[in-house]
């Protein structure tokens, strides 16, 4: 029930300590401000963990080899170990129920292309038609890689947003021919990468040209997959898991590598990855609600002790409302209406400010693993709650104190 008196009462005594109300809804306020500015950085390294990982496909499992590290069956340690068109075919037909996308891949780094006039160093990729997909590139015109380019050897490129501006300058790319160390590839396509700039620097050829053009015989570089899509993202999980570590085994055995050996074999499982950032960005987010919840206790701690002092400063006027028939209750009642008061003020004031600063700071945020820092609604909400848990707990126990005072000990109190 609303009570102007009560009230009253409240910025009464407020009024009388300015200055002490003031420095202790401020310690109440940075615990909040604090608390979710943490929060937010915690959203901003989900948002940047999220951006990282739509940059491909987010079960896609990668594999590349490099050299032994092992003594094995009589071999030495350093052995290069490059795979082939065989490595690919044998992991597609032992899988075909499995895999969803599938594209052998052989590269070649800074190959010089130019068209007319302009030219670039850029990285130039021997891909299937999955690729696309593998690499969740969108195109912007024309077409990607088909299987009648890999079926016919055909000296078709499909180019990067950015090799399009570098040789082109916004200019129709379609239909073009640009030079790549020498030989000449018709443009049928250009595409974006959620990657930007640095994956928008590519020029995809068909695996087959490739090859033959830069004398790889049947070699690759690397393979890709993703599998069929799963329902529960643990299922996805354990299929991926198991199907990296079968894989791994099986190209191991054909080279005559030791299972011990970390190194000549790699695997990259994004499911893997995107479990590891995901549970540790977790962890940390938990961290900041710890960090965050200590601070406002400690600023619970500072106004429960002021309400304790003012139910020490007004125990004569306490006495003299409970000689004249008042309810423990309406004491409690009367304490804690001021501690979850100014406990609530400062807190919303925190509350504000920090949801203004991220309002004008966090778009602008971009690093690699943190973007856009920023609470939701249901995180708001979950501020406010605590605000009145802590005004209540802050104020609980000095309002028992003063409940418990009795008459005759408050009226002789000076």
């Amino acid at each position: 029930m609303f009570s102007l008196e009560r009230w009253q009462e409240i910025f009464e005594a407020i009024g009388k300590n300015k200055l002490r109300t003031f420095l202790t809804g401020l310690s109440v306020a940075s615990g909040i401000f604090i608390l979710v500015i943490l929060l937010a950085i915690g959203q901003g390294m989900s948002n940047g963990v999220a951006k990282e990982f739509e940059n491909d496909a987010t079960n896609r499992i990668s594999v590349w080899t490099n050299v032994t590290s092992v003594e094995y069956k009589g071999m030495n340690p350093g052995r290069r170990i490059e795979m082939d068109n065989r490595d690919y075919n044998m992991a597609v037909k032992k899988n075909s129920d499995k895999i969803e996308l599938k594209s052998g891949v052989y590269s070649r780094w800074g190959q010089l292309t130019t068209y007319k006039k302009e030219s670039g160093s850029y990285r130039v990729e021997g891909v299937g038609g999955d690729y696309q997909f593998l690499e969740n590139e969108t195109l912007v015109a024309g077409r990607y890689i088909n299987q009648n380019d890999l079926n016919y050897f055909e000296k078709n490129a499909v180019i990067g947003h950015q090799v399009f501006l570098d040789l082109f300058k916004g200019k129709n790319a379609i239909g073009e021919y640009i030079d790549i160390g020498g030989i000449k590839f018709k443009v049928v396509g250009v595409y974006t990468d959620p990657g930007g700039e640095r994956e928008e620097t590519r020029v995809f050829i068909p695996l087959t040209t490739a090859q033959r053009v830069y004398n790889a015989g049947d070699k690759l570089r690397s393979i890709a997959f993703t599998l069929q899509k799963h329902d529960k993202y643990k299922d996805a999980l354990a299929a991926s898991e198991a199907f990296s570590a079968e894989l791994e085994a099986d190209l191991k055995a054909k080279h005559t590598i030791a299972p011990e050996d970390n190194r000549a074999v790699n695997v990259n499982n994004t499911l893997e990855n995107a479990k590891r950032f995901y549970d540790l960005n977790n962890m940390i987010r938990w961290f900041f609600w710890g960090v965050g919840i200590c601070t406002i206790i400690a600023g619970v701690v500072g106004v429960s002790n002021i309400m304790l002092i003012i139910v020490k400063e007004r125990t004569k006027e306490i006495g003299i409302r409970k000689a004249i028939g008042a309810e423990p209750w309406s004491i409690i009642g009367m304490i804690l209406h001021e501690s979850i008061f100014v406990t609530a003020i400062a807190g919303f004031v925190g509350l504000i400010f920090s949801l203004i600063l991220l309002q004008l700071v966090g778009p602008f945020i971009e690093m690699d693993y943190i973007r856009n820092p920023s609470v939701d609604f249901s995180v708001a909400i979950t501020t406010v709650i605590i605000l009145v848990v802590a005004g209540a707990i802050a104020g609980f126990f000095p309002a028992y104190r003063a409940a418990n005072i009795k008459p005759i000990d408050a009226l002789r109190d000076e």
